[in-house]
């Protein structure tokens, strides 16, 4: 009690000397002192148990949220967070409430939620809070209203097997930018980044009514560097803006880590912590704080070309039932993992020519699919929980509707070849970022001067390439593996076309290659030769340009079934409608196609590879109609028409 009077009486010296005596901070800090504190020394220390969240605080009124030397309190009491987590970028914002509320039914007190910074500053400057499912306070605010307590992860990095971890790659277009430190250039960008969501999110900290108990510094920094004068300048920025709750860091349960991305005066999240031994090493750097579990893992995430990864439910009853006897805090990451829809799906790499992108759904075998239905897992969780929650736990929502859809054919109407825009000339090939771009795909076009035949070289491709010469279709070019030459065939043409299409499959999100910018980021080369003199054609793929593609695709009659020369060479749009009497969930199923991204009444899907595993795409019942609804898919390889049925389940 001595050293909390001390630290108290500094604090406020420490304020007054700097004349940012903030009374939102240090009001709490007073209750917590005059009132909480000598009630629990009264009380003789935390009660046998935790008490968990009352399954109701919508009043408004304000609560306080703190850090005891072993459980956190909540009011004065000890709160055991049994958090799930959620992303409401990734859930239509019809469905927010329903994947509440089934969070809420398994057992759940608490949602924890990463918020995407690069999803919410659409440009450098320019900010949407509220279109869709960017409206992040009108989330938390449901959240409180179905009773649950939030725990606020909003970067500015996050990983989350989101795009670049959530970073605007507008950073990227700086050639020797450094993240995640102290450069300039960067804080600058986080900073304003900082300031914007706080006037979102400080009115509904719990302080102030609302029901956020704590913020997250960062997210796992221990996991990538160890610039400490970094983690403490992000806290500062955080109070500097109006957040008054405790924060908390997480890493993963290793000292190195943990010494690295922890701080003193925060709550240590272990990703995971399932045992003794994982909480011991946490303990021995903080004793003074509640360490806690900020991810324990019911499922995992799926790289393209891998088996669903499905983990075994016993062991993660045996890691929370380990949890709950202990009465430690944790976070299920994640209880509903929902989809990566358009192109944000991330991507990883452990090695300098890895490459791992992810799938476009999220499911992630989460307790609550990927279209919000309750798993053998969720039931298994929900029995555990009702053993120890001292609230009642309530019944599971309705299922959310679902639809099959008859097979209907799409036929090919136009190719990205008849819808090139206006070419950026460049001495060599540039990346997306340096032209402002920060995903789809990019066109690369130059004639062959000098060697116009042999091993072309593409350093370095990211991260799928198709290769041209003449129109003619040559070969594929995958970033994983460092495979990156083609052989060039000789021609009878004097000066040969060559063209690189290029894929972007997803900024890298995690570990030490996270500068990773998309389309080609070196030169090409022919034979050592380095080839000069291109043309640069941008192709976002964004709304606009779909918007053009569907005018092109009502401009012409699709029973033909004909594209004229556009069928000659892979790039093809095909487009397709059928009917619905009533709108409900389905899944696109693409597995008569190649590789490529579907869009549906305007909205994008994401994307589909043959290699697998996901060739079914989720398409929630918000962006279908009765009636008719249209079709459009952009497929690299694929040149024939083919088949697209709707179904009820992602496998």
């Amino acid at each position: 009690m001595q050293r909390v009077w001390a630290n108290f009486n500094a604090e406020i010296k420490v304020r007054f000397s700097k004349n940012v005596f903030d009374m939102r901070v240090v009001l709490p800090m007073i209750v917590f002192l005059h009132v909480i504190l000598p009630g629990l020394a009264q009380q003789g220390g935390p009660a046998e148990r935790p008490v968990a969240s009352r399954q109701t605080h919508s009043s408004g009124q304000p609560h306080i949220f703190s850090l005891g030397k072993q459980a956190f309190l909540l009011d004065g009491k000890p709160f055991q967070l049994i958090s799930g987590e959620m992303h409401p970028a990734r859930i239509p914002r019809e469905y927010w409430r329903q994947r509440i509320q089934m969070a809420k039914s398994m057992g759940c007190n608490t949602i924890a939620a990463y918020i995407f910074w690069n999803y919410l500053e659409t440009a450098p400057g320019v900010f949407d809070f509220r279109s869709g499912n960017k409206d992040i306070a009108a989330f938390i605010r449901l959240c409180q209203e179905e009773g649950m307590w939030v725990l606020l992860r909003p970067g500015p990095y996050v990983c989350a097997e989101w795009d670049w971890g959530g970073l605007p790659t507008y950073l990227l277009k700086i050639p020797d930018i450094k993240i995640r430190c102290l450069d300039s250039r960067y804080m600058s960008a986080v900073e304003r980044y900082v300031t914007h969501l706080s006037k979102e999110v400080v009115p509904l900290l719990c302080t102030n009514g609302g029901p956020i108990l704590m913020v997250q510094v960062e997210n796992e920094y221990g996991s990538y560097a160890n610039d400490r004068g970094y983690m403490e300048t992000m806290r500062k920025l955080w109070i500097k803006n109006g957040i008054n709750t405790p924060f908390y860091t997480a890493d993963g349960a290793a000292s190195f880590m943990l010494e690295a991305g922890s701080l003193d005066g925060c709550a240590v999240g272990l990703d995971p912590g399932t045992s003794d031994g994982d909480f011991a090493v946490a303990e021995r750097l903080h004793p003074d704080a509640p360490v806690f579990s900020s991810e324990t893992y019911p499922g995992w995430l799926t790289h393209w070309k891998e088996h669903w990864q499905k983990p075994d439910t016993v062991s993660l009853l045996k890691d929370l039932r380990y949890l709950l006897d202990h009465k430690r805090s944790f976070n299920l990451y994640v209880v509903h993992g929902g989809t990566n829809f358009g192109f944000s799906a991330g991507a990883n790499a452990f090695g300098p020519v890895q490459f791992q992108p992810d799938v476009t759904s999220y499911d992630y075998d989460a307790p609550i699919s990927e279209q919000g239905r309750a798993t053998a897992k969720y039931f298994a969780i929900r029995n555990l929980l009702s053993q120890y929650v001292p609230y009642k736990i309530p019944e599971i929502p309705a299922p959310v509707p679902t639809v099959a859809i008859p097979a209907f054919a799409l036929q090919p109407v136009t190719s990205v070849w008849d819808h090139l825009p206006v070419p950026v000339k460049s001495a060599q090939p540039r990346p997306m970022e340096a032209l402002d771009q920060k995903e789809g795909f990019i066109l690369y076009r130059t004639r062959l001067i000098g060697h116009k035949s042999g091993s072309l070289t593409l350093t370095e491709p990211h991260d799928y390439a198709l290769v041209f010469l003449n129109g003619q279709f040559i070969d594929t070019v995958f970033r994983d593996g460092g495979k990156w030459t083609v052989q060039l065939p000789k021609t009878d043409v004097k000066d040969p076309v060559l063209e690189i299409l290029v894929e972007s499959m997803g900024h890298i999100n995690f570990a030490q290659y996270m500068i990773d910018r998309k389309g080609i980021t070196d030169r090409v080369t022919l034979d050592g030769m380095t080839l000069m003199d291109w043309e640069i054609f941008k192709l976002p793929m964004d709304d606009n340009y779909i918007k053009g593609i569907a005018r092109s695709v009502a401009s012409r009659p699709t029973a033909s079934g004909s594209t004229g020369a556009a069928s000659s060479r892979p790039g093809i749009f095909f487009s397709g409608q059928f009917s619905l009497a009533d709108a409900a969930d389905t899944y696109l199923d693409m597995s008569h196609y190649k590789k490529g991204v579907v869009w549906v009444n305007g909205h994008n899907l994401g994307r589909y590879w043959y290699v697998g595993p996901q060739q079914r795409l989720y398409c929630p019942a918000s962006w279908l109609r009765k009636g008719t609804n249209q079709v459009i898919v952009f497929d690299l390889q694929q040149r024939e028409t083919a088949t697209v049925e709707g179904v009820e389940q992602l496998y």
